[in-house]
């Protein structure tokens, strides 16, 4: 079997996946035969899902592309300001609308995010291939801090969440995704993820605390799990942790 290299350079964030020795600068990847760019890629640590151009000695291919020797690979990220729907990107465009699904790590930031707002299923106890296979099957973007799971080869959209603390890394969600403009806290259960409903308090007074039935006429109701909310003493604690994911940015939606 012929013997050859290519030299692989990535781009942007895509650094963060790569050793410190390798960032900023070309990769010599040795290879017998003629593999796919995707597993070329993905040898250096770096998910398909993450990357949305590839440049094969300056011309735009697909994952399914064949390396020979002497060949250079530009790999980049999404990009944020710079139009490329021109040329053939390699994953698909992302589902007409932006749902996620969370590992089982991943708990706190799918409650934060619902508190967004935003579509968010935690795949708690949830095995991988059946996590991927819901993600397909529902077009959800999956978020994880596992890179192995997003080079499975049946997912076609996720993103590796590169901080640690949850606060954080929701703030790092809107921004890839640019998300601030779908931001509506307080429209979603923190539970489950159902959008929420007004209700009458006639309707759940059976539910209501007595306290807060004496002073409080305004509640909500998940309509698929069933559990109910009103504006109490802890909703301050809970838009200071929106206005911190957001930092500042004006939000919509109730108060």
């Amino acid at each position: 079997m012929a013997e050859g290299a290519a030299a692989i350079r990535v781009y942007g964030e895509l650094n963060d996946f790569l050793p410190p020795e390798w960032r900023q600068r070309a990769v010599l990847y040795p290879f017998q035969g003629t593999p796919a760019v995707k597993d070329a890629i993905e040898s250096l640590g770096v998910p398909h899902v993450e990357v949305e151009l590839v440049l094969l000695n300056g011309e735009s291919v697909d994952f399914a592309a064949r390396l020979g020797d002497g060949d250079r690979l530009a790999v980049y990220p999404k990009f944020e300001r710079l139009d490329v729907k021109g040329l053939l990107r390699v994953r698909k465009e992302p589902p007409c609308r932006l749902a996620f699904l969370l590992d089982d790590h991943l708990g706190k930031l799918a409650r934060f995010l619902r508190l967004l707002g935003l579509e968010a299923v935690h795949a708690n106890g949830c095995r991988d291939e059946d996590l991927v296979a819901s993600a397909v099957r529902e077009g959800r973007i999956v978020l994880t801090r596992d890179r192995e799971l997003l080079k499975r080869g049946a997912l076609t959209h996720g993103y590796w969440v590169r901080s640690t603390d949850p606060v954080e890394q929701a703030r790092e969600v809107v921004r890839r995704f640019d998300l601030t403009s779908q931001v509506r806290p307080f429209t979603r259960c923190l539970a489950c993820g159902g959008v929420l409903s007004p209700v009458e308090k006639e309707e759940v007074r059976e539910r209501i605390p007595p306290r807060v039935a004496a002073w409080r006429d305004e509640y909500l109701l998940c309509r698929r799990c069933g559990k109910l909310y009103w504006e109490g003493t802890h909703h301050p604690r809970l838009r200071a942790t929106v206005e911190r994911i957001l930092g500042g940015t004006a939000i919509n939606g109730t108060g």
